[in-house]
């Protein structure tokens, strides 16, 4: 079977859904985009999670590209960054299309086959 034309698209993001799978990396990245940079402590304190649970889970979404951070004094400011999210909706809405043709298709052989 040949390969489908986006795995290399989707080799690329799928980091990006791995990290977002996980409930409290969700929350924070929901927070981050509600509210805007955060610091650690502020993350923290919304949550029953230890700072360094926390600090965990914001790594991770780095390593994702999902966040970035700079040093503010003792604590780090953590910000998204949109431009990962940009890239998992264009695959998201290329395999939607995707799907769209394949459904046409498929309506089309169903119509074809009852005359």
């Amino acid at each position: 079977m040949p390969r489908a034309k986006n795995v290399p698209k989707l080799n690329g993001v799928a980091p990006v859904f791995d990290a977002l799978g996980d409930r409290t990396r969700l929350g924070i990245v929901s927070r981050l985009s509600a509210r805007g940079p955060l610091t650690t402590v502020n993350l923290t304190s919304a949550t029953t999670l230890s700072r360094q649970a926390i600090s965990k889970h914001l790594q991770t979404l780095a390593d994702a590209g999902i966040v970035r951070s700079r040093r503010d004094g003792r604590d780090r400011v953590w910000a998204l960054r949109t431009e990962r999210f940009v890239e998992a909706r264009n695959l998201l809405a290329e395999i939607s299309g995707q799907w769209d043709e394949a459904l046409k298709r498929l309506k089309y052989l169903v119509e074809e086959t009852k005359d």
